[in-house]
């Protein structure tokens, strides 16, 4: 896809379903600070990302707390999605260490029903059915897409290599 989303955008996908499905981008990032985008969040060393152009207006956060964090509910690869998040705020400033297991997002990547598949039948997307899960909730890693194009091989190595615009080649 061509657009500042979904560019070579690696996403998780935490539902997929007959209704719709929804996820969010792990490499698209934004500069602000956590604790400029929320009053009163300690400062924590984590970077927000975009996680797609719908609901920009909110925060999600992904985890791997679990039981920590009251209301979570549980994805894919032993994470969860949201909770309360007064709990978060309180658990990171009693422990900013346990940032590494949280992820934040601003906005969300969401798909209509048969959207999703849509797409994927027209070639749109590259399927890996399980993204490595130092790639989720790490957010220093700013190649994630290439090294998962070069890590599925063959004629995804070579595209992994490919300039965005051919013609800058």
């Amino acid at each position: 896809m061509n657009d500042d989303y979904f560019s070579r955008s690696v996403i998780f996908l935490c539902d997929h379903s007959e209704e719709g499905s929804y996820g969010f981008v792990l490499n698209k990032y934004i500069t602000n600070e956590i604790s400029e985008v929320v009053d009163g969040f300690p400062a924590i060393n984590t970077k927000i990302s975009l996680g797609g152009p719908v609901d920009t207006s909110n925060l999600f956060y992904i985890h791997a707390l679990g039981e920590e964090i009251p209301n979570s509910i549980p994805t894919a690869h032993g994470l969860y999605i949201g909770g309360d998040f007064e709990a978060i705020k309180a658990l990171l400033t009693a422990d900013p260490k346990k940032a590494q297991k949280i992820r934040f997002f601003i906005g969300y990547s969401g798909w209509s029903q048969n959207q999703l598949q849509q797409e994927i039948d027209e070639k749109s997307w590259v399927i890996l059915n399980k993204v490595p899960e130092k790639y989720i909730l790490d957010t220093s890693n700013k190649d994630i897409w290439k090294k998962i194009m070069e890590q599925m091989g063959g004629k995804f190595k070579i595209m992994a290599k490919f300039p965005k615009n051919p013609s800058d080649n």
